[in-house]
């Protein structure tokens, strides 16, 4: 068997960094895209970034259709299923961030069991440890996962719980749950590889654009791609990851305490650092439903006990200024703010 990998969801942020990763590491990559029209985009894009794409080729694959899955995992090593929905506004329907999320890891997972692949590795999220939770006087482990009976679980947590719940279920069905390794990150900046600012990075550009005079008194776990990346790539052929989930976060900030993070760095933009009361974002939740999904967020900071990343990459991971200020400079040179 090749070393080629699958890679599901390439053209992401994330999923372009891991192709980065693995191609410099002398992997094969078959990178997977909802049409080949957008192969094209994402072979300049690695290109551009300095990438040997020699080895680089492309699928079609659609998270809610069959076609194509067990030709695209012929010859195929390992799986890196990281194609999921993430979206900036909160669906009406949540079965269109569930639906996806669920039966594309259904049916990438079904098709790298099949095909017998050596390890399958697939990108979740703190989203599926961190919500529902009476206390939060701790910190938060690979233990712990999201409750879905609480109404304060919002769509896209359900989602991430759902979809890994499910390869959890496959796996094991089979007798296979070392041959999956799970790495859960939390909000994941650094430096953009395309204009397309994907979506925690957008956190950095509100701050950035001088439009906000204050910011909710949410806090937000962080980490940065290349580490989340790294994670990926390693967790292929480390046996410590067989049959683990890993948590991928460096610090827990508040939003104001990221802007004072980022001000160093671009000292001739407004960058807000003051906070709003809690009441006033609770007022404004009953009228915006993408604010009312995370007012439950308020004064409510999560942390996590995330021991395992810097352990299996053998190194302290990169810090939150400096994933934040690489994001701003990307989104400055990109021309997005």
């Amino acid at each position: 068997m090749s070393d080629r990998v699958l890679l599901t969801g390439i053209s992401g942020f994330l999923g372009g960094h891991i192709a980065m990763q693995l191609l410099a590491a002398g992997y094969t990559v078959r990178g997977s895209v909802r049409s080949l029209d957008k192969a094209d985009k994402v072979r300049q894009t690695l290109l551009k970034a300095g990438a040997d794409i020699t080895r680089l080729e492309f699928v079609a694959l659609d998270l809610l259709k069959d076609d194509g899955w067990d030709a695209a995992m012929a010859d195929c090593r390992y799986l890196q299923h990281t194609a999921s929905p993430f979206v900036l506004r909160t669906p009406k329907d949540p079965d269109d961030l569930i639906r996806p999320a669920v039966e594309g890891t259904r049916r990438a997972i079904t098709a790298a069991l099949a095909a017998n692949v050596e390890r399958i590795v697939l990108t979740s999220s703190i989203a599926a440890m961190q919500y529902g939770h009476a206390n939060y006087d701790r910190l938060l482990t690979e233990a712990d996962w999201t409750n879905l009976d609480s109404p304060q679980t919002p769509a896209y947590p359900r989602s991430k719980t759902l979809a890994e719940r499910e390869a959890w279920s496959l796996v094991d069905a089979t007798g296979r749950h070392d041959d999956l390794a799970v790495i859960n990150p939390a909000a994941i900046l650094g430096p953009l590889l395309d204009e397309d600012p994907g979506t925690s990075a957008v956190m950095v550009q509100l701050l950035l654009d001088g439009k906000l005079p204050a910011v909710p008194a949410i806090s937000i776990a962080i980490v940065d791609v290349r580490d989340v990346a790294a994670l990926h790539v390693a967790a292929m052929t480390d046996p410590a990851a067989g049959g683990q989930r890993c948590v991928a976060a460096v610090e827990t900030v508040s939003m104001a305490q990221l802007g004072q993070l980022l001000k160093p760095a671009f000292p001739n933009r407004r960058i807000p650092t003051r906070t709003l009361p809690d009441w006033l974002v609770r007022i404004v939740g009953l009228f915006n439903r993408d604010i009312g999904d995370n007012v439950s967020e308020l004064g409510s900071p999560k942390r996590f006990n995330a021991h395992r990343a810097p352990t299996r990459l053998g190194r302290p991971l990169i810090g939150v200024q400096q994933a934040a200020i690489a994001t701003g400079k990307s989104l400055v040179e990109h021309g997005l703010v």
